[in-house]
């Protein structure tokens, strides 16, 4: 049961990490905050590869690899988590956790046509479900229900203008649209990330003394430093620098930033890495998934979010349809 604590810990993790990306996000802004959470997680890794391979950064990693996984981080963070932190703004954490859930059929469909692999009849079975499960959590029931993910930052124009606009019943068009292109950034990542790791390993054989989690740590510091180039062409090109000036200034906007760094691209993707290697990789991608239903309770807690029967059944129905395509 080893596998299976750590798989529950980090599905833990995740759902705290979020927690503190929504608060962070509202005060700092989603491109100033990536900004920090960027140069956070460079940091983190590059001590970690102090340790494992003498240097602070991936130096073995080929031309094709640095290809590669600068792609997945070109997707994963520079779109992906562009998408999340401002679906996290607009539509708040618990529902754009719950469109993550699409994410693993996005990542089948890339791996379909990028990597010749087949989806099963219960991947698409799965596809359905999950689909059916989101559309259940945001179909509410009230017509004039509001987001609550109100913005309280410089994008708070955006969200203002969204609140006019609304899917069925209550979520903004614009955080829809958001959490859905955070879904699909993670998926195409991950698979691109997969490309990356394989010529990773295939290029640069562990030498003596070196640890397994070399090339994960490696290639994720990879997609990061990309991640960062991307977010400071964004912040130049919507000249929003000096809202990172004043977000790095912001003490308790800080402090969510950074334990959104260390719950989610630090220790609860290392930990990831970990449970796989004491459980079937199915087994811990359906626990680590179980974040939109993990994040019901606090959510209410801290952001006062009603919650209805339906959205808590939809969101388990979505989780239940995700885990299909690991199993």
């Amino acid at each position: 049961m080893k596998g299976e604590s750590i798989a529950l810990l980090v599905a833990v993790l995740w759902t705290t990490g979020a927690i503190f990306g929504e608060l962070a996000s509202k005060r700092l802004g989603a491109l100033p905050l990536n900004v920090i959470r960027m140069v956070l997680s460079l940091l983190i890794l590059g001590i970690a590869l102090w340790f494992m391979v003498g240097q602070p950064y991936p130096y073995l990693a080929d031309k094709e690899t640095w290809m590669w996984l600068s792609l997945s981080g070109l997707m994963g963070f520079g779109f992906g988590d562009y998408c999340l932190f401002n679906s996290y703004m607009l539509i708040g954490s618990r529902f754009s956790q719950l469109f993550m859930t699409l994410a693993a059929p996005f990542a089948a469909i890339t791996a379909w046509f990028l990597l010749g692999e087949h989806m099963t009849w219960l991947g698409l079975i799965g596809m359905v479900i999950t689909l059916t499960g989101i559309g259940m959590s945001i179909l509410g029931k009230d017509p004039q229900g509001t987001s609550e993910g109100s913005v309280s930052s410089g994008d708070a124009c955006v969200a203002s203008r969204s609140k006019k606009r609304h899917i069925a019943v209550k979520l903004p068009i614009h955080g829809v649209v958001f959490g859905i292109g955070a879904a699909l950034g993670q998926g195409v990542g991950l698979v691109l990330s997969k490309v990356g790791l394989e010529h990773y390993t295939a290029s640069a054989p562990l030498q003596d003394g070196m640890s397994s989690m070399t090339y994960p740590v490696g290639g994720t510091m990879i997609r990061a430093l990309t991640g960062l180039l991307c977010f400071l062409l964004l912040l130049i090109m919507k000249k929003k620098v000096g809202q990172l000036k004043v977000a790095v200034r912001d003490g308790r906007g800080m402090h969510f930033a950074f334990w959104a760094t260390m719950l989610g691209p630090a220790v609860g993707v290392s930990l990831s890495l970990l449970a796989v290697q004491y459980t079937s990789t199915g087994v811990a991608q359906t626990l680590m998934a179980l974040t939109p239903v993990l994040i019901i309770w606090p959510s209410y807690l801290i952001f006062k979010s009603k919650v209805t029967a339906q959205e808590i059944f939809g969101a388990i129905i979505a989780v239940c349809g995700a885990a299909l395509f690991f199993l």
